[in-house]
């Protein structure tokens, strides 16, 4: 049965309360895992798609399962096997990956983690009205069934400290969560919140969609030519749009069915998640232009 899950609500900032205990952020995709008996496993993303068989390693088909009814909230991550790092493009690849045989390929080269954190019903009892810190005790109980499955850890009332080690090693960022929380089902909560580890970035401004709302942005490459970098969706107010639109006029070079390319005159900060593989802005947010 799916679950909708409890969704986080955006710190402005980190912070550190001892009625908080904080976890490290996991750059994956949120799971939710249902086990109704010992022998049947259904596996949901955050939209209640099916995924279960996406992962082997952790539906049952290639492993064990709990031996009672059980299910799960959590994240799957992939690890970058050079790195170390936890790799959102790794995983992106095995969620969208539908054919057997090339699932079967991608575990061995893109193996995945389940990270739980949280226990939402276990042996025929819903945990959900129950403290976080209870059901925190319920989870690290549990013998997982396999190495693909880990329990995230926690720290009590240092966020701040948790989220310096989060920028040193170049990670998501940082969850806080109420000790005394219960599960709140498919809503955001002030009990639950994500403090981000943002990277920024100037960027020029090459042009704009013509229907959908959307900036072109690009950045130099190592020979100083403009490449193309992404699209600025999110950020801008009314106030940025008339200056954009004001200055855009005079600056249009030429145009074609989806978007109109500009001079690159005008340059912006964004804030983004990171950069990707292949050197694109990873859900950029404009926070102002540089005059």
């Amino acid at each position: 049965m799916f679950i909708s899950p409890m969704l986080l609500q955006t710190a402005p900032g980190p912070f550190s309360q001892n009625a908080f205990i904080y976890e490290p952020k996991i750059d994956g995709h949120r799971l939710i895992y249902d086990q109704p008996d010992a022998s049947h496993v259904h596996l949901y993303t955050r939209h209640n798609n099916e995924c279960t068989r996406q992962y082997p390693e952790i539906n049952g088909s290639t492993s064990a399962l709990f031996p009672h009814d059980i299910t799960l909230d959590g994240e799957i991550a992939c690890v970058d096997p050079v790195t170390g790092a936890v790799d959102i493009e790794a995983v992106t690849s095995r969620l969208n990956t539908k054919r057997v045989d090339k699932i079967r390929r991608l575990m061995e080269r893109l193996p995945v983690t389940y990270v739980v954190f949280d226990i939402l019903r276990y042996k025929g009892k819903d945990l959900r009205n129950r403290p976080l810190m209870e059901r925190k005790a319920i989870l690290a109980s549990l013998a997982l069934p396999n190495a693909h499955f880990g329990v995230i850890p926690y720290v009590e009332g240092m966020g701040e400290a948790l989220f310096a080690q989060m920028q040193a090693r170049a990670m998501e960022g940082v969850v806080a969560k109420r000790k005394n929380s219960l599960y709140e089902t498919g809503r955001r909560s002030a009990a639950w919140q994500k403090i981000i580890n943002w990277t920024y970035a100037e960027v020029y401004i090459t042009g704009y969609r013509k229907q959908e709302f959307g900036w072109l942005a690009a950045v130099p490459d190592p020979s100083g030519r403009l490449r193309p970098a992404g699209v600025i969706k999110y950020g801008t107010s009314t106030i940025h749009r008339q200056a954009f639109r004001g200055m855009a006029r005079q600056l249009i070079k030429s145009e074609d069915k989806e978007f109109v390319y500009l001079e690159p005159q005008m340059r912006a900060r964004v804030r983004m998640r990171n950069w990707t593989k292949s050197g694109m802005l990873r859900s950029p947010v404009f926070t102002g232009f540089i005059v």
